[in-house]
């Protein structure tokens, strides 16, 4: 089996990667029998000579390669037939932006595996960028927080290397005693707890939360069942909130009293109840002043969310009256910072990170007869067909 890493070629540039030098060459000591090759890339954050100097080959030409590995979609002229292919396709959910790209995999008889379905058997995801993405939308909105404020400035993301320059930054800032509130139980929300410890900040309780003063800076991390209730009264648990979202309605108003900074860390699923609405919004009981919606849905569960942002330009503001956007500085204004690729900030950590989980999960499968069924779950076609699992998919394909 001969494993390619292909160039990043959608634009905006990415310059995240599947492994690392050094976790490529792990893969080779693990692995005996696999080949790899890196194909010359300009923007990737590791130089091709990273790879060279540890005996990995690099090349204008990969087309030898059975599974090629990538990050973002692959334009439909790049992709090679009859080949493997391992991306974010963002076809699942019926992207129409990208119904072509699906075509053209289907008729070109490519094997496509989404990162995005890369999971266990229960449907947890075994890799992807979440955590990073807490981590940049973390800093994100406390760096917007002092440009709205007026009380100190912090560099864009992307202008640091890696994590700990962050933290180091953020160590710098001095705040007063605002709320924090956090969303969420998956690596979205764990990475952006991580920003929140690694600057000391107090985790403090829901009670605590909703009911006391501090005369510090604190945050709370809450679930669905804190800040959703079911509409009949009774506590079933998460297991009844996921099966029936339907039975339930939104009680996350008692937080947007107390809170000031809101980071939306949360996974939204269908059919459950917004977390706020437009008409939330424009309550004198609704105090948020920053939102770093990291979950990023739009127009959907976090109102003042109505568009994405960009790393050019990642802060935009809401005005709840009027529902339109304004400057973020403006008082009438709810800062939102809504970048939808924050990973892309922290291309580094992002990449040894993702590489490890790649390495551990889904490279193994290639030499165990994939025990775990890790490859048949996220295998999307085969033959020029969709597989049995997408087969969903087909009236997308066809334009339906």
């Amino acid at each position: 089996m001969k494993f390619g890493i292909i160039k990043e070629r959608k634009n905006p540039p990415d310059r995240r990667v599947v492994f690392s030098p050094e976790k490529l060459k792990e893969l080779q000591e693990k692995f005996p029998k696999a080949e790899v090759k890196v194909e010359s890339s300009e923007i990737r954050i590791f130089k091709d000579e990273k790879y060279s100097e540890l005996g990995i080959e690099v090349s204008d030409e990969i087309s030898d390669c059975d599974v090629m590995l990538g990050v973002k979609e692959v334009p439909v002229d790049a992709l090679t037939p009859n080949k493997k292919y391992f991306f974010f396709s963002h076809t699942i959910k019926k992207q129409p932006y990208n119904r072509k790209l699906l075509q053209a995999i289907l008729e070109k008889n490519i094997e496509l595996y989404d990162h995005e379905v890369i999971t266990k058997s229960s449907g947890a995801r075994l890799i992807g960028f979440g955590r990073y993405a807490g981590i940049v939308g973390a800093y994100n909105g406390f760096r917007a927080w002092g440009l709205k404020h007026k009380t100190f400035e912090l560099p864009k993301a992307e202008t640091l290397p890696d994590q700990k320059a962050l933290i180091n930054e953020l160590n710098d800032i001095e705040l007063s005693n605002i709320k924090i509130l956090l969303t969420g139980s998956g690596k979205v929300a764990k990475g952006a707890k991580e920003m929140l410890d690694a600057m000391s900040i107090r985790k403090v309780s829901v009670t605590e939360y909703l009911a006391q003063s501090f005369d510090e800076p604190v945050y709370c991390l809450i679930d669905v069942l804190d800040y959703n209730k079911r509409k009949d009264g009774q506590e079933l648990g998460r297991k009844d909130f996921y099966n029936y979202p339907e039975k339930y309605e939104s009680n996350f108003m008692r937080f947007a009293k107390e809170t000031d900074y809101f980071i939306a860390g949360h996974f939204y699923g269908d059919g459950a109840p917004f977390l706020y609405t437009r008409e939330d919004a424009k309550s004198e009981d609704f105090n948020i002043k920053l939102v770093a919606d990291v979950s990023c849905d739009i127009d959907g569960p976090v109102a003042s969310t109505i568009r994405p942002s960009t790393i050019a330009d990642p802060i935009y503001g809401y005005d709840p009256q009027t529902e339109s956007e304004i400057d973020f500085k403006d008082e009438k204004a709810i800062t939102v910072m809504a970048v939808d690729n924050l990973p892309c900030e922290l291309p580094k950590d992002a990449s040894e990170g993702f590489g490890e989980l790649f390495l551990e999960h889904v490279i193994p499968a290639f030499y165990n007869n994939d025990k775990d069924g890790v490859l048949k779950r996220a295998k999307m076609t085969e033959n020029g067909q969709l597989t049995e699992r997408y087969s969903y998919l087909q009236d997308f394909v066809e334009g339906n």
